[in-house]
Protein backbone atom coordinates (compact mmCIF):
# COMPACT_ATOMS: atom_id res chain seq x y z
CA UNK A 1 0.00 0.00 0.00
CA UNK A 2 1.07 3.58 -0.39
CA UNK A 3 1.81 6.00 2.06
CA UNK A 4 -1.82 7.81 1.03
CA UNK A 5 -3.72 5.14 0.93
CA UNK A 6 -2.19 3.29 4.95
CA UNK A 7 -2.73 7.52 5.95
CA UNK A 8 -6.29 6.79 4.67
CA UNK A 9 -6.93 2.67 5.93
CA UNK A 10 -6.03 4.59 9.58
CA UNK A 11 -8.44 7.11 8.97
CA UNK A 12 -11.11 4.41 8.20
CA UNK A 13 -10.17 2.69 11.23
CA UNK A 14 -7.28 0.40 10.65
CA UNK A 15 -5.36 -0.44 13.57
CA UNK A 16 -2.27 -1.39 11.94
CA UNK A 17 -2.35 1.08 9.14
CA UNK A 18 -0.45 3.55 11.17
CA UNK A 19 2.03 1.20 12.36
CA UNK A 20 3.02 0.41 9.38
CA UNK A 21 3.35 4.26 7.94
CA UNK A 22 5.64 4.73 10.79
CA UNK A 23 7.61 1.64 10.09
CA UNK A 24 8.22 3.47 7.00
CA UNK A 25 9.53 6.84 8.36
CA UNK A 26 10.20 6.59 11.66
CA UNK A 27 13.64 6.61 10.98
CA UNK A 28 13.81 9.84 8.60
CA UNK A 29 11.41 11.44 11.34
CA UNK A 30 13.82 10.57 14.48
CA UNK A 31 16.81 12.39 12.23
CA UNK A 32 14.81 15.63 11.29
CA UNK A 33 13.69 15.65 15.46
CA UNK A 34 17.42 15.08 16.23
CA UNK A 35 18.80 17.53 14.01
CA UNK A 36 15.91 19.88 15.06
CA UNK A 37 16.29 19.87 18.73
CA UNK A 38 18.45 20.86 21.42
CA UNK A 39 19.01 17.44 23.07
CA UNK A 40 18.36 13.62 22.29
CA UNK A 41 15.38 14.17 25.25
CA UNK A 42 13.94 17.09 23.40
CA UNK A 43 13.88 15.33 20.68
CA UNK A 44 12.33 12.49 21.28
CA UNK A 45 9.33 14.34 23.26
CA UNK A 46 9.08 16.53 20.45
CA UNK A 47 8.63 13.16 18.01
CA UNK A 48 6.13 11.76 20.51
CA UNK A 49 4.38 14.96 20.55
CA UNK A 50 4.70 14.82 16.58
CA UNK A 51 3.58 11.01 16.74
CA UNK A 52 0.92 11.60 18.60
CA UNK A 53 -0.96 14.60 16.55
CA UNK A 54 -0.40 13.22 13.37
CA UNK A 55 -2.24 9.83 14.51
CA UNK A 56 -4.97 12.04 15.86
CA UNK A 57 -5.16 14.66 12.97
CA UNK A 58 -4.82 12.25 10.18
CA UNK A 59 -8.47 13.01 8.84
CA UNK A 60 -7.51 16.21 7.73
CA UNK A 61 -4.30 15.32 5.38
CA UNK A 62 -5.60 16.59 2.54
CA UNK A 63 -3.39 14.80 -0.22
CA UNK A 64 -2.07 18.06 -1.93
CA UNK A 65 2.05 16.96 -0.01
CA UNK A 66 3.41 13.62 0.20
CA UNK A 67 2.30 11.80 3.44
CA UNK A 68 6.55 11.73 4.16
CA UNK A 69 6.32 15.80 3.82
CA UNK A 70 3.32 15.89 6.26
CA UNK A 71 4.85 14.53 8.93
CA UNK A 72 8.17 15.80 7.98
CA UNK A 73 6.55 19.37 8.48
CA UNK A 74 4.73 18.26 11.73
CA UNK A 75 7.69 16.66 13.14
CA UNK A 76 9.77 19.91 12.70
CA UNK A 77 6.74 22.28 14.45
CA UNK A 78 6.92 20.13 17.38
CA UNK A 79 10.54 20.80 17.46
CA UNK A 80 9.99 24.25 17.85
CA UNK A 81 7.40 24.52 19.92
CA UNK A 82 9.21 22.38 22.53
CA UNK A 83 12.33 24.73 21.95
CA UNK A 84 10.14 27.69 22.29
CA UNK A 85 8.08 26.04 25.85
CA UNK A 86 11.81 25.27 26.87
CA UNK A 87 12.80 29.16 26.63
CA UNK A 88 10.31 29.79 28.72
CA UNK A 89 10.51 27.20 31.36
CA UNK A 90 14.61 26.28 31.67
CA UNK A 91 15.49 23.03 32.31
CA UNK A 92 18.51 21.04 33.46
CA UNK A 93 19.57 17.44 32.54
CA UNK A 94 20.08 14.80 35.02
CA UNK A 95 23.39 13.67 33.83
CA UNK A 96 25.66 14.76 30.70
CA UNK A 97 25.57 11.33 29.38
CA UNK A 98 24.98 11.84 25.63
CA UNK A 99 26.95 8.07 24.89
CA UNK A 100 25.02 5.78 22.62
CA UNK A 101 25.66 2.29 24.20
CA UNK A 102 24.47 0.43 21.32
CA UNK A 103 27.43 2.37 19.23
CA UNK A 104 30.58 -0.59 19.90
CA UNK A 105 32.53 0.68 16.95
CA UNK A 106 33.65 4.27 18.87
CA UNK A 107 35.55 6.28 15.60
CA UNK A 108 36.17 8.85 17.98
CA UNK A 109 37.60 11.70 15.68
CA UNK A 110 33.95 11.34 14.03
CA UNK A 111 32.22 11.84 16.63
CA UNK A 112 34.02 14.50 17.88
CA UNK A 113 33.14 16.34 14.65
CA UNK A 114 30.13 15.10 15.21
CA UNK A 115 29.55 16.42 18.42
CA UNK A 116 30.80 19.96 17.25
CA UNK A 117 29.18 20.28 14.54
CA UNK A 118 25.71 19.70 16.97
CA UNK A 119 27.26 21.71 19.38
CA UNK A 120 27.18 24.67 17.02
CA UNK A 121 23.99 24.08 15.46
CA UNK A 122 22.49 24.06 18.35
CA UNK A 123 24.09 27.53 19.58
CA UNK A 124 22.00 28.68 16.58
CA UNK A 125 18.57 30.83 16.86
CA UNK A 126 15.66 28.27 16.06
CA UNK A 127 14.69 29.56 12.99
CA UNK A 128 18.66 29.63 11.58
CA UNK A 129 18.53 26.11 12.99
CA UNK A 130 15.74 24.75 11.33
CA UNK A 131 16.77 26.38 7.79
CA UNK A 132 20.48 25.62 7.61
CA UNK A 133 19.62 21.83 8.74
CA UNK A 134 16.44 21.67 5.95
CA UNK A 135 18.77 23.27 3.31
CA UNK A 136 22.55 22.19 4.32
CA UNK A 137 21.75 18.89 5.87
CA UNK A 138 19.12 16.98 4.56
CA UNK A 139 19.63 18.68 1.31
CA UNK A 140 16.33 20.69 0.16
CA UNK A 141 16.22 23.20 -2.15
CA UNK A 142 15.28 26.72 -1.07
CA UNK A 143 12.04 26.64 -2.18
CA UNK A 144 10.70 23.03 -0.70
CA UNK A 145 12.47 24.34 2.72
CA UNK A 146 10.29 27.75 2.13
CA UNK A 147 7.23 25.53 2.20
CA UNK A 148 7.95 23.52 4.75
CA UNK A 149 8.85 26.69 7.19
CA UNK A 150 6.00 28.36 5.93
CA UNK A 151 8.38 31.06 5.09
CA UNK A 152 9.43 32.93 2.07
CA UNK A 153 12.16 31.80 -0.14
CA UNK A 154 13.99 35.20 0.76
CA UNK A 155 13.84 34.61 4.51
CA UNK A 156 15.04 30.90 4.52
CA UNK A 157 18.18 32.40 1.98
CA UNK A 158 18.35 35.17 4.80
CA UNK A 159 18.40 32.72 8.14
CA UNK A 160 20.81 30.36 5.95
CA UNK A 161 23.30 32.71 5.48
CA UNK A 162 23.09 34.14 8.88
CA UNK A 163 23.69 30.70 10.67
CA UNK A 164 26.34 29.64 8.36
CA UNK A 165 28.15 32.87 9.06
CA UNK A 166 27.51 31.96 12.61
CA UNK A 167 28.44 28.35 12.22
CA UNK A 168 32.06 29.08 10.67
CA UNK A 169 32.36 31.30 13.60
CA UNK A 170 31.53 28.63 16.22
CA UNK A 171 33.21 25.65 14.60
CA UNK A 172 36.42 28.37 14.01
CA UNK A 173 36.53 28.38 17.91
CA UNK A 174 35.76 25.01 18.39
CA UNK A 175 38.65 24.10 15.82
CA UNK A 176 41.04 26.56 17.43
CA UNK A 177 39.94 25.44 21.34
CA UNK A 178 40.95 21.60 19.97
CA UNK A 179 44.47 22.44 18.25
CA UNK A 180 45.50 24.11 22.20
CA UNK A 181 45.04 21.27 23.94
Amino acid sequence: MSDAELLAAHVAGDRRAFAHLLERHYDHLWQVARRTSYSPEDAADALQEALLSAHRTAGKFRNNAAVRSWLHTIVVNACLDRIRRNRARPTVPLYDDHTDVRDVRNRIAEREIALDIEAALGALPPDQRAAVVAVDVEGRSVSEAARRLGVPEGTVKSRCARGRRRLAVLLGDLRETGNRS
